[in-house]
């Protein structure tokens, strides 16, 4: 399976996909490494704990246990295993092992970037939205009531190591959020990925294990790419960020409880295909194979209860607003996406509400 390098001013590291690599991720971990953190969730832990532990080589750990969900992805959740760490009696030489999902990894991350000034982290992602996404580029953070990720640093890992068996334990509807990033990416970068994730949804759906280590692949290719030619989104890796501008905004507007943050982004991709079919950037035939792919997975549609107004006034609050411009990734072809300012507010608001059940 493929190793990808991500190459940044910060680290230079490999992000490995490949069936079983859990059994190597104590040849990642420093030779003169300190005290060893594991921070994970339970349930998590009580599928692959042993696996991973086995895999560290029978080096000793501490095992640190994060609750899990977006509500509890906040500072004092930062800040208590911060404390466990410190009466574990954790040092500079000390070293996190982050293993789980998104949510896991961005907190992990964060509080690796400022335990001491800054500790070394190891990225193991164990959904299908973390390994494609949100484990590979060093963005960490944790959420205010105000926004998504309001909080955060740009801190490299030394790995990240990817293991597209794990996905199979996933909950469908976990699996299926990651299934947004994957289609996102082609969009943005891969009209091939495109092409097998609108066409290939049966081998997709069933885990076939050929479609499912080649999108994880692509993807994490994909972001290791922009990654090394922007590491802090100065420029490319804005694209990154198609359909979570608005998805961002439908979370924080749910006070992160109804929905998962892929079927959030699944819904904003949906927005900002509309937006830009609406204003002449992108064709109908395109717009209308986006939307279906979508669809496939079912991303939220047609949402009931929720105001255009309100959803609109939350992307002022993102963190890709600069003085005041909304930046939307709006997509000009398969494969291609542009970066827009100055959007007329009323072709937002109609976007959205060709999303809501206004």
């Amino acid at each position: 399976m493929p190793s990808y390098v991500v190459e940044t001013p910060q680290r230079t590291y490999p992000a490995l996909v490949e069936r079983g690599v859990l059994s190597k991720a104590g040849a990642f971990l420093p030779e003169k490494a300190g005290q060893v953190f594991v921070i994970s969730t339970q349930d998590v832990w009580e599928l692959h704990g042993a696996a991973l532990t086995k895999g560290l080589e029978h080096r000793p750990f501490d095992l640190l246990l994060f609750p899990g969900g977006e509500p509890r992805k906040k500072l004092s959740e930062v800040e208590s295993l911060a404390e466990q760490m410190a009466c574990a009696g954790a040092d500079r030489s000390s070293i996190i092992v982050a293993f789980g999902g998104g949510i896991l990894t961005d907190l992990a991350g964060f509080l690796a970037s400022i335990f001491m000034r800054g500790i070394p982290v190891i990225q193991i992602p164990t959904t299908l939205l973390a390994q494609v996404d949100a484990a590979v580029g060093g963005k960490t953070g944790a959420n205010l009531v105000a926004g998504k990720n309001l909080v955060g640093t740009f801190h490299q890992p030394l790995a990240v190591l990817i293991d597209p068996e794990v996905v199979d334990t996933l909950p469908e509807r976990e699996y299926r959020a990651g299934l947004f990033e994957i289609v996102k990416h082609g969009v943005i970068a891969d009209p091939d990925l495109f092409s097998l994730m609108l066409n290939q949804s049966g081998g997709v759906f069933d885990h076939d294990p050929d479609i499912v280590d080649r999108m994880i692949a692509t993807s994490v290719r994909i972001k290791a790419e922009v990654v090394s030619s922007d590491e802090r989104e100065a420029g490319l890796r804005r694209i990154l960020n198609f359909g979570h501008t608005f998805g961002h905004a439908l979370e924080a507007d749910t006070r992160y409880e109804r929905f998962l943050h892929g079927e959030a982004v699944g819904w904003g991709m949906l927005v900002a295909t509309r937006l830009a079919h609406s204003m002449g950037i992108l064709s109908a035939d395109d717009a209308a194979r986006i939307v279906r792919c979508l669809q496939i997975y079912e991303a939220p549609d047609h949402l009931a209860r929720l105001d255009a107004r309100l959803l609109a006034a939350r992307l002022k609050g993102d963190k890709k607003t600069i003085q005041g411009r909304i930046h939307f990734v709006l997509p000009d072809r398969i494969g291609h996406v542009q970066i827009a300012t100055d959007v007329p507010e009323e072709a937002v608001l109609a976007a959205i509400r060709a999303s809501l059940a206004e």
